[in-house]
């Protein structure tokens, strides 16, 4: 073979190798690219779920609205128990904003569209004109009735079983309970005759108390002296108007201004040697002599599975309004000792609590 064959062949060959050296380098370049490309997806979905799991959840804001004074009471502390028993702990997975008018009405529409601008997810309305301040702020936002004597006739709910808007919760609704608390004062008052009657106008549910225990009076045949009290200085007045009546007993209906001055009454009522009763236990273990109704406690326990079943999708619409299944007679035994009064043993055997 001559020198110019010799140098074809060793031409071709090394043509042969650079491009088969060339074909692995590319193939090599094209995995470490496919490879770093891998590599940059998977980081980013890792750091992508990092980032969602680290993302803080929203804690539910909550808007408690009362016309109660403000500082601890029975009922809210029954609430925050209610919350606590369905795994709720305000300040870590929940916040309530408490809102209360201090016995002005006339604050309570201000606090509720203050509720309202800070987006809480739903409003707790304790009484009815707290539900009736927060029906006229926002037909939006889901509203729980702690207790409301009529939620019908007030226009808050289309039915107890059908309830049609924003507003749901729970009643103190019972016909029976106006009677037999009138019942109540006739067997422990000898010839009972003359009764006064507490009550707020101010109160969208007051009227249909009213209209129940003037019913119930005429099937007792005793007479009425119907009293309007608005505000804590209304009742100095209210108990000389009865005790100028010739009042031998008092009657509280349901009110939030009822509770929230429940000492004051009591210490009136025992002043002018009054037998009184009330609808809430508040009353009795405040001084008043007593009380049969619902146990309010237990309606404001039970209002926070009414914010727990909204917050898990529930409408407030489909909700049907709960009424009272629990009632409860309160007797203060030393309250009837002070005014002169002895209870029947037949009626302390149907009281639930007896306070010595």
């Amino acid at each position: 073979m001559n020198k110019k064959s010799w140098l074809r062949v060793l031409n071709s060959c090394s043509n042969n190798l650079k491009s088969k050296t060339c074909g692995e380098r590319r193939r090599t370049i094209q995995n470490r690219k496919w490879a770093g490309l891998f590599a940059i997806v998977v980081a980013l979905t890792v750091c992508g779920a990092r980032a969602e799991a680290q993302q803080p959840t929203k804690i539910p804001r909550i808007g408690f609205l009362s016309l109660a004074p403000a500082g601890p009471r029975v009922t809210h502390e029954a609430f925050r128990q209610g919350l606590r028993d369905l795994g709720y702990i305000e300040g870590q997975n929940i916040v309530v904003e408490y809102r209360t008018a201090g016995d002005r009405p006339d604050r309570l529409p201000a606090l509720t569209v203050e509720l309202v601008s800070l987006k809480v997810d739903v409003i707790v309305a304790a009484g009815s004109q707290a539900v009736h301040a927060a029906q006229q702020a926002t037909k939006t936002i889901p509203v729980v009735m702690t207790s409301s004597s009529d939620p019908v006739g007030t226009g808050f709910v289309a039915s107890l079983a059908r309830p049609a808007g924003n507003i749901t919760g729970l009643s103190l609704l019972s016909p029976d309970l106006s009677t037999k608390r009138l019942e109540l004062l006739k067997e422990i008052v000898t010839r009972l005759s003359r009764v006064a009657v507490l009550w707020n106008p101010d109160d969208p549910a007051a009227k249909l108390s009213l209209r129940e225990t003037e019913e119930a009076a005429k099937e007792l045949a005793i007479q009425l002296q119907t009293l309007q009290v608005r505000g804590a200085n209304d009742f100095d007045s209210a108990f000389q108007h009865a005790s100028k009546g010739r009042a031998q007993a008092a009657v509280l209906l349901p009110a939030p201004i009822m509770n929230a001055r429940a000492g004051q009454i009591a210490e009136l009522a025992s002043k002018n040697r009054l037998a009184s009763i009330s609808f809430a236990s508040e009353f009795p273990d405040a001084g008043g002599l007593m009380s049969y109704g619902v146990n309010l406690a237990d309606l404001y326990r039970r209002a926070a599975t009414y914010v727990d079943k909204i917050r898990k999708g529930a409408k407030p619409a489909d909700l049907p309004v709960e009424q009272p299944m629990k009632f409860e007679l309160v007797i203060n035994l030393k309250t009837a000792k002070q005014i002169g009064l002895t209870i029947p043993p037949n009626v302390l055997v149907r009281a639930d609590r007896v306070i010595r």
